[in-house]
């Protein structure tokens, strides 16, 4: 099968880079337990790289600069049985910068490196026109912690792997998406790698709208101006995931207002983290949604952003500047967002991709 593939920074395609300016702000305080409910999703994804003055994340090399963005969309024919996702750059080329920009056809995705300091550790993927469909695509970001290994190998492998699934299991969406997951989470394992990292991921699939993700990466979608969440955050809090895990003989415990697996982990899963492995799986939750004319855009979101914008506030944002317009301008809803959480004391990376699910109506 053929794909065309866009992502931040890559050698085959060149986005171009925008620059932000550090945001200086206080912590945010950790939320109150929730309780899990179902959510489901399938994706393809890539890694950042820094591009030509900006550009970092995403598949094939660029020459990049060693302070802006990191994804990088490019439109690539690939066949389905070696499907390449875009990839960053060199890993310490990708460290030094402290954004992330792209923007790709109906999606835009933005990254800014936290307050906190150390290296940007997030990473996202994009691949449209899956099998020479354009109605076929697939998106994801990953939010790395630990060092930014785990979410680079999860962007340029898990879209990859998801796909291989899929030829196996026909129809089966979810079962592959799954297997896709658990195959990238093994496959990290084998490698000298330390640290993890959560995953959003979205398959646009025969009308359907896959989401899927493991951790407290976030999906939320439009549905005619109404914030509609698509996954639920894989916390310690969730009293099944903290059911989950002492049934496993491990426990949670609340550290400094944040519950968390062997007082270590406040995600109760994600791909990697081989030291409480036993306890933090990379199973995904999945939904799937039929893509309808209200469904407006969808949010793919690390906890940057999350920790401090709620669902219907993030799409109050995008939908002024996306919906009922000549010309949608997805990334300035991407930066809005960033500024939105940076100014309410984030310091943790904020990373977030707007796709405009109006253009895959079938």
């Amino acid at each position: 099968m053929h794909c065309a593939v866009a992502a931040v920074s890559s050698p085959i395609f060149t986005p171009s880079p925008r620059k932000m300016s550090p945001v200086f702000c206080k912590p945010a305080t950790a939320p109150p337990p929730l309780s899990l409910s179902s959510t489901s999703s399938f994706v393809l994804k890539q890694v950042p790289q820094p591009l030509n003055g900006g550009e970092e994340e995403g598949v094939g090399p660029s020459k990049a600069s060693p302070v802006l963005k990191r994804k990088r969309p490019a439109k690539i024919d690939i066949p389905v049985a070696s499907l390449r996702i875009e990839e960053s750059k060199k890993t310490s080329d990708l460290d030094r910068s402290s954004e992330i920009v792209f923007e790709g056809e109906g999606y835009s995705v933005y990254s800014k490196r936290g307050r906190r300091g150390g290296v940007l550790e997030d990473r996202y993927a994009a691949v449209l026109g899956i099998h020479g469909d354009s109605k076929q695509a697939y998106f994801g970001v990953f939010d790395g912690h630990g060092g930014a290994g785990a979410a680079e190998f999860a962007s340029t492998n898990l879209g990859k792997n998801i796909m291989n699934q899929m030829s196996k299991t026909g129809d089966e969406i979810e079962e592959a998406v799954k297997e896709g997951y658990l195959a990238t989470d093994s496959e990290f394992l084998k490698k000298d790698i330390r640290g993890g990292t959560c995953c959003v991921t979205a398959l646009v699939h025969k009308g359907d709208l896959v989401v899927s993700n493991t951790g407290d990466c976030r999906a939320v979608m439009s549905r005619g101006g109404v914030a509609e969440a698509l996954t639920v955050d894989h916390r310690p809090s969730l009293d099944e995931e903290r059911e989950r895990i002492e049934s496993l003989g491990g426990y949670v415990d609340c550290c400094h207002g944040v519950w968390r697996v062997h007082g270590s982990l406040a995600v109760s899963r994600a791909i990697g983290d081989r030291h409480l492995k036993q306890w933090v799986v990379a199973e995904p939750a999945t939904k799937i949604v039929k893509i309808r004319p209200e469904c407006e855009f969808l949010i793919l979101a690390s906890d940057g952003l999350w920790d401090n914008v709620s669902n219907q506030e993030a799409v109050d944002v995008v939908r002024s500047l996306c919906v009922g317009v000549d010309k949608p301008e997805t990334f300035s809803a991407c930066r809005k967002l960033v500024d939105l959480s940076l100014t309410r004391g984030s310091l943790d990376d904020i990373s977030i991709m707007v796709v405009q699910l109006t253009q895959f109506i079938q």
